[in-house]
């Protein structure tokens, strides 16, 4: 070969391969990951636990440590950070101060939710009768520092992974409407991170279970500090393999609750810590056996959006809760008030959060209009605003007194689900679901 031809060639192989760094970046780039962590926040010495507006009552001993649970997911420079809190509420307040110590993630991008346990020290600073409030800063924000450093781990533990969803009716004596017993969605859905590389390839990073219930089997007036039936339901999915567990709730107001009660017909419910692990557990094995049949997703794609939406403060008792709170919020009730909605496709799944206590109904409406079946609501998560009503439900009935009185107004749930719907339909469609195996 003459030498102008062999540098015709080498300049031609200079070319390609010089073209294909970037792509092979890029390619590296687009790689899906995901990693967990977690956090004991148990208060030490025990606080009183707070199951809702008044006094905290005091306790002398816990079923299970209180923590933050953390699954963070990245692709192709998008990344979102998944949080559950074991608490009965964890307002947008505390949540932004965990954000402002959170690196590597849009602070728009970290969804934080709760569980909802009954059984946990008050973090909205309720006013009782007198005005006094009953939660413990120093406590906070030690717990805030702990969400942002299981956050941050979570970070550096990002590794390839792939994807299983799966969404089923689970089976079984888990939860009931104490309003009117079949008005609750029995569905549960279920993401679970796979690593595919080093030595925990093909081994569960985490395992998130979203299901509508309220944990307060326990409640708050047992002298006893936990998570309720999430303690045994983590224990029961770690145990089988499926990682860091994580539970967030869905639609679970007025009012899906534990199924407790006596199953030989009793009229005192089950409020013993062996209801917590027997529900905790079968939740655990109903997750676990929906997601059996559900293929791997590899490289799914990942997509997160905000979007900040405005509710009017009509209720008398919410405007006090919100302007004697002690956590620092500056706002002008008349303006209404200023939260956040999520927006994440992670494969074939669809993620909406809703920042309060939407009601069963409000939660069937929006899943309705999620055009996957593999649909996620995220309740009390990026807030904790009480209950979530729409017009025809809000004082219709005097069962509905209670959470008349602590939702908003009547116009809450109407809003969140014209804007929930529309966020929807401005927003990208997830993967395709694929076939079950």
């Amino acid at each position: 070969m003459n030498a102008y031809k062999t540098g015709i060639l080498l300049t031609a192989i200079l070319a390609v391969t010089t073209a294909l760094v970037p792509l092979a970046a890029t390619a590296a780039d687009e790689v899906f990951k995901a990693g967990a962590a977690m956090r004991v926040i148990t208060p030490d010495p025990l606080l009183p636990v707070s199951g809702g507006m008044g006094k905290p009552h005091p306790v002398t001993a816990k079923t299970d440590d209180l923590t933050a649970r953390v699954l963070v997911l990245e692709k192709g420079g998008v990344r979102t950070a998944i949080v559950s809190v074991d608490n009965l509420g964890w307002p947008m307040l505390l949540g932004d101060k965990s954000r402002a110590k959170i690196k590597g993630i849009a602070p728009e991008n970290i969804l934080i939710g709760c569980t909802h346990t009954h059984s946990a020290p008050d973090a909205y600073g309720f006013p009782d009768e007198t005005g006094a409030v009953g939660a413990d800063q120093k406590y906070l924000e030690w717990a805030c520092d702990q969400i942002a450093d299981a956050v941050n781990d979570a970070v550096s533990k990002l590794e390839p992974a792939v994807i299983r969803v799966a969404v089923g009716k689970a089976k079984g004596k888990i939860a009931y409407n104490y309003y009117a017993p079949q008005l609750y969605d029995p569905r549960c859905g279920v993401i679970q991170a796979i690593a595919t590389t080093g030595d925990r390839k093909g081994k569960a990073i985490a395992t998130l279970i979203n299901y509508a219930t309220h944990p307060e089997i326990i409640g708050n007036d047992k002298g006893l500090l936990g998570p309720d039936l999430c303690g045994p339901l983590y224990k029961r999915i770690e145990e089988k393999g499926g990682g860091l567990a994580l539970f967030m709730n869905s639609a679970q107001g007025g009012m899906v609750t534990a199924d407790n009660r006596d199953p030989n017909g009793g009229s005192e419910d089950m409020e013993v810590y062996e209801e917590c692990v027997r529900i905790g557990n079968l939740m655990a094995d109903e997750a676990l056996r929906i997601l059996d049949d559900s293929p791997v997703q590899e490289n799914p794609t990942l997509y997160v959006a905000a979007l900040p939406i405005t509710f009017p403060i009509d209720s008398p008792i919410m405007r006090a809760v919100f302007m004697m709170s002690p956590l620092g919020a500056t706002m002008n009730p008349d303006e209404g008030y200023k939260t956040r909605l999520n927006l994440v496709n992670v494969g074939s799944a669809q993620i909406v959060t809703i920042p309060g206590e939407a009601l069963p109904n409000v939660g069937f409406y929006v899943k309705r209009h999620m055009p996957t079946g593999h649909c996620f609501l995220f309740g009390l998560t990026n807030d904790a605003l009480g209950y979530m009503m729409t017009a025809v439900d809000f004082q219709s009935f005097e069962r509905y007194d209670y959470i008349s009185e602590t939702c908003l107004g009547e116009k809450t749930g109407d809003i969140y689900c014209a804007e929930a719907l529309k966020f929807i339909a401005d927003s990208p469609k997830p993967d395709p679901m694929p076939a079950k195996k």
